[in-house]
């Protein structure tokens, strides 16, 4: 039973860049367009096989957010954060998801996203442009 289902997310699945350990599909992202201190990330719905941080008031991009980091079940590595509250009406959308940054997660196809110099630019949340 197990094998059928990693054979039927072939192909779709999120995974740690350190240990392998799975997080989430590509079904469960709600957008690729998000930005964050080291560069671009992805807003999932859902995630597996994380533990949350401390909650936290933290100022983003969009506004104040409660939020709380996540760390890999497998190495314990912080591969992103938890939206909690969002302080401002048209964040709302953001409660409840999680925050991948893609330079800590192999994507389905193996690939990696890899830090670059102008992704160092302050800041976190949706790409606006």
């Amino acid at each position: 039973m197990g094998k059928l289902f990693l054979i039927e997310l072939e192909g779709r699945i999120y995974s740690c860049k350190h240990c392998g350990t799975h997080f989430g599909v590509a079904d469960d992202i709600i957008s690729k367009h998000f930005h964050c201190r080291h560069g671009k990330a992805y807003l999932f719905n859902r995630v597996v096989n994380v533990t949350p941080g401390v909650k936290e008031d933290r100022m983003m991009t969009t506004g104040m957010h409660t939020v709380c980091d996540i760390f890999c079940v497998g190495c314990g590595s912080l591969v992103g954060w938890k939206y909690i509250a969002a302080h401002e009406k048209s964040q709302k959308y953001k409660e409840g998801k999680f925050i991948l940054e893609r330079f800590k997660v192999y994507g389905p196809d193996g690939s990696q996203y890899w830090e670059t110099r102008e992704s160092q630019v302050g800041g976190s949340d949706p790409d606006d442009a």
